[in-house]
C-alpha cells in the first residue's frame, strides 16, 4: 500500500491558487522552521524538512504542478497508488516496447521490460464543469451546489463486473497481462512484438457471467449533487479541484477529481485588476471646484470620501483595504476611484448668463493646464 502523504499545498501552507512568489516565500519560511541545523537531533523536524522540500520541488515546477493539480500524487510519482503489477499513473510510454526493440538487436537477451498491468489500480477520470458567480461572490467566497453525472462503482458487483456469486477468470492466453507476445527469428536475432490479447480484449481476465446492473463494466452512471466551496478572492478563469469527486477508479484505484472552472459575471460599476477594484465616479463642476463629501460605492457598501477643492477631471484616489481579499487569505487590495467632471446640458438663459459672468470674473489666471498648453503651443 502506498504511504499516505499530505497535500503539497497544505505542507507549504498556501492555497491552490497561490502565485510563484507566494509559494517561494512559503517554502523559505517552512524550510527555515524545520532546517536540521536549527533542529539538531529532531527526527520529526527532519521529516518535515524533507516533506517541505518535496512539496516545493513539485509546486515550483509549472509542468509538475499542472500534473499534480490534475492527477494528485499519481501525476508526479508514478509509483504512488500502484499495486504490485503497475503504476497508478501512466505517462504514455510503455517500457515493454523498449524491451521489444532491444530484443530484436540482442537476440532477446534484453528482456521484455515493465508492462502496464491491466488489473492494477487505475485512477478515475476527472470531470470538468464551469460555474458562473457574481463579482461579490468571487470577492468574498461562497458555497455552490453543482449537479454531476459521474461513473460510480457498481454496488451489486463491487466493481469486478461479475454477477453476484461469480468471479472473473484469469485469461489463459495472456496470463492476466492483457498482452500476447509474438517472437520471430531473423538474421539479426529474435524480433519480438506485443499486441492486445484477442481472447480477453486486453483486459487480462474473462467475465463469463456479467453483472446485470453494470453489464460487466464494474461502474454505473449516477447523478450527484456536490457542494463546492469557492474561496474568497477567486478570479475569472481559475479552477477549483474537488478531490475524489470525479469518476470512479478501476480495480480499486482512487476516484478522479471534480475540476470546477469559475466564470465571474461582469459588474455594472466595478472592474478588477488582481486584488484591486476599479470604478469611475461622475462629479459636478461645482464639486470639482469647491470640493465635496462624496458617497462612493464599494463591495462592502457605501463609504464617505472628502473630495478636495480644485480636483481635476481624471484624478484617481485610493480607498485602502476596499479591494478584493487575497486568495491565500492574507490581506485585501485597494479600490481606485477615478472622478470625471460631467458637463451640464440644457442650461436655461439665466444659468448661461451666470456662467458667462463667472468665466469673465475668473479669466485665464486660474487655469494652470490651459496656460501650460498655450505656452507649449507658442514654442
Amino acid at each position: 500500500m502506498a504511504e499516505q502523504k499530505r497535500d503539497y499545498y497544505e505542507v507549504l501552507g498556501v492555497s491552490k491558487g497561490a502565485s510563484e512568489d507566494e509559494i517561494k516565500k512559503a517554502y523559505k519560511k517552512m524550510a527555515r522552521k524545520y532546517h536540521p541545523d536549527l533542529n539538531p537531533d529532531n527526527k520529526e523536524a527532519e521529516e518535515k524538512f524533507k516533506e517541505v522540500n518535496e512539496a516545493y520541488e513539485v509546486l515550483s515546477d509549472p509542468d509538475k504542478k499542472a500534473r499534480y493539480d490534475q492527477f494528485g500524487f499519481a501525476g508526479v510519482d508514478p509509483s504512488y497508488g500502484a499495486g504490485a503489477g503497475g503504476a497508478g499513473f501512466d505517462g504514455g510510454f510503455d517500457f515493454g516496447d523498449l524491451g521489444d526493440i532491444f530484443g530484436s538487436f540482442f537476440g532477446g537477451g534484453f528482456g521484455t521490460g515493465r508492462r502496464t498491468n491491466p488489473n492494477a489500480p487505475q485512477r478515475g477520470e476527472s470531470i470538468r464543469l464551469s460555474v458562473a458567480i457574481s463579482f461579490e461572490e468571487a470577492a468574498f467566497g461562497c458555497e455552490k451546489e453543482v449537479s454531476v453525472d459521474r461513473m460510480e462503482e457498481c454496488s451489486a458487483c463491487h466493481g469486478n463486473g461479475c454477477a453476484p456469486g461469480t468471479s472473473p477468470e484469469v485469461c489463459p492466453d495472456c496470463h492476466g497481462t492483457g498482452q500476447v507476445q509474438i517472437r520471430r527469428q531473423t538474421p539479426m536475432g529474435v524480433f519480438a512484438t506485443s499486441s492486445p490479447c484477442t481472447r480477453c480484449g486486453g483486459k487480462g481476465r474473462i467475465i463469463h457471467q456479467p453483472c446485470p446492473d453494470c453489464h460487466g463494466t464494474g461502474a454505473v452512471r449516477k447523478r450527484r449533487t456536490i457542494q463546492v466551496s469557492i474561496p474568497a478572492g477567486i478570479d475569472n478563469g481559475q479552477t477549483i479541484s474537488v478531490r475524489g469527486q470525479g469518476n470512479a477508479g478501476k480495480n480499486g484505484g482512487p476516484a478522479g477529481d471534480l475540476l470546477v472552472t469559475i466564470t465571474v459575471k461582469p459588474h455594472e460599476l466595478f472592474r478588477r485588476e488582481g486584488t484591486s477594484v476599479l470604478c469611475d465616479a461622475p462629479i459636478t463642476f461645482a464639486q470639482a471646484v469647491l470640493g465635496a463629501e462624496l458617497e462612493i460605492p464599494t463591495i462592502d457598501g457605501k463609504v464617505k470620501y472628502n473630495l478636495p477643492e480644485g480636483t481635476q477631471s481624471g484624478t484617481t484616489f485610493r480607498l485602502k483595504g476596499k479591494g478584493i481579499p487575497a486568495l491565500n487569505g492574507r490581506g485585501r487590495g485597494d479600490q481606485y476611484v477615478t472622478v470625471h467632471i460631467e458637463t451640464p446640458r440644457n442650461l436655461n438663459r439665466e444659468q448661461k448668463e451666470a456662467l458667462k459672468k463667472f468665466a469673465e470674473s475668473v479669466g485665464e489666471s486660474n487655469y494652470e493646464e490651459r496656460k501650460k498648453f498655450f505656452r507649449k503651443f507658442k514654442k
